[in-house]
């Protein structure tokens, strides 16, 4: 599997309103971010297969599948029409559903992505078949050891750096904890955690092919992901 160097994360709560992650999402497309994920963990699984729908109609549809609908809403519509936006083949954006192999399938999602404390990459791959992509989140080298002989596509190591996305977040691994899961893995490893336009060069350096990033992409998407794209490379 092949990783673009960056991977977009839009969490629900981050934001005032569905309206503004979508609009959010749709910026975030339209400077050039290929692999997003969306994550929910309200726990609301009806909210959450509708926003997971709204944003397949927004960026794009399956290979499987047909040409993505015409954005619902205004905002929508603002966001796949504005100044530099451009429409998405039918390849689109790369959706990724955080936990939920289930709403993975239900939204027509391209993969889902696991941590440790949900089902396990083994149970996932059953439920999403062999075609669809896996991730999984590690913390530790045994973590990571273990995550390799999965049939993971790709395995994340975090945080990387002090991060305000999680209440109680894993212990920081570091550079050097990066450096060392490059010595664990011949997966693509996705770094996430704290990671901005000022680190993220460090971090590809020190082995990641991936960042994975939520809060510095949020305040004007559009510019801060050019930026990315830009250090990244």
């Amino acid at each position: 599997m092949l990783l673009p160097r960056l991977y977009a994360i839009l969490d629900s709560g981050c934001f005032p309103s569905a309206e503004a992650m979508f609009t959010t999402a749709g910026e975030l497309a339209a400077a050039g971010c290929t692999l997003l994920q969306y994550r929910n963990k309200s726990g609301n699984a009806r909210i959450m297969l509708d926003e997971a729908r709204e944003l397949r109609a927004l960026l794009g549809a399956r290979a499987d599948t047909e040409m993505p609908r015409p954005p619902a809403t205004a905002e929508l519509r603002s966001a796949w029409t504005g100044e530099g936006a451009r429409p998405h083949t039918s390849a689109g954006v790369k959706l990724i559903m955080n936990d939920r192999a289930d709403l993975c399938l239900a939204a027509q999602f391209d993969g889902v992505h696991v941590g440790q404390d949900d089902l396990t990459p083994e149970a996932v791959r059953k439920i999403i078949g062999a075609n669809l992509c896996l991730g999984v989140s590690t913390h530790n080298p045994e973590q990571l050891a273990n995550a390799d002989k999965t049939s993971a596509d790709y395995v994340a190591i975090g945080p990387v750096f002090a991060t305000r996305s999680k209440a109680n977040p894993d212990p920081v691994v570091g550079l050097e904890g990066v450096r060392r899961a490059r010595e664990l893995t011949h997966k693509p490893l996705v770094a996430i955690g704290g990671i901005t336009r000022l680190n993220a060069r460090s971090v590809i350096e020190a082995g990641a092919d991936c960042v994975a990033v939520i809060s510095d992409l949020i305040r004007d998407p559009r510019k801060s992901t050019e930026e990315f794209l830009r250090v990244l490379g």
